[in-house]
């Protein structure tokens, strides 16, 4: 039901998270998704802490297997290119921050922890690789607001090679390493 939902989120946003289509594509009434989520937010909500939950053991996954600070930022991209590569989707929070004024509270909370998550994993990348904290801190904000911008730009337009271009023009800048 979660993913099905994250999927739909990825495509639609917020609003396009709809009880009926959703029990539509999961096989079940659409009254026992109340059984589980009382209302659309907690649902909502649900869906956007797993995703940061998923976000942020992908990313100490990523740094674990290359062993190597300046390899896990270099290939920190991929985790926003991955949705572009799943039927143009965008990230879920993304999307969710571009409703950020219609969202209940209990989602809004789950948007920011992606936010966070994110920044504070760069943070510990950028400081591992000798960047200050106070430094890494603002650098992080930056890349990750870059690169969530790249792939609003590509999706926009539906060209995941935009995306890549932006990538190679923040490496050329020294926002990403080479």
């Amino acid at each position: 039901m979660l993913e099905a939902a994250r999927l739909a989120a990825q495509s639609r946003g917020y609003a396009g998270l709809n009880f009926r289509e959703l029990a539509g594509t999961v096989g079940v009434k659409h009254t026992s998704l109340y059984y589980h989520f009382a209302t659309k937010g907690d649902l909502a909500a649900a869906v956007a802490k797993r995703y940061w939950q998923d976000t942020a053991a992908g990313l100490d996954a990523m740094l674990a297997e290359v062993g190597d600070s300046r390899a896990a930022l270099r290939n920190y991209p991929s985790i926003f290119r991955k949705s572009l590569e799943n039927e143009n989707r965008l990230c879920l929070v993304s999307f969710m921050s571009a409703e950020y004024d219609e969202l209940p509270d209990e989602v809004k909370t789950e948007v920011q922890a992606f936010a966070d998550v994110n920044v504070a994993w760069l943070t510990k990348v950028l400081v591992a690789m000798g960047l200050s904290p106070e430094t890494s801190e603002q650098r992080a904000k930056s890349i990750y607001a870059a690169v969530a911008g790249a792939q609003l730009m590509a999706r926009s337009r539906n060209d995941i090679a935009l995306f890549d271009a932006l990538m190679d023009g923040y490496r050329s800048a020294g926002l990403l390493p080479a």
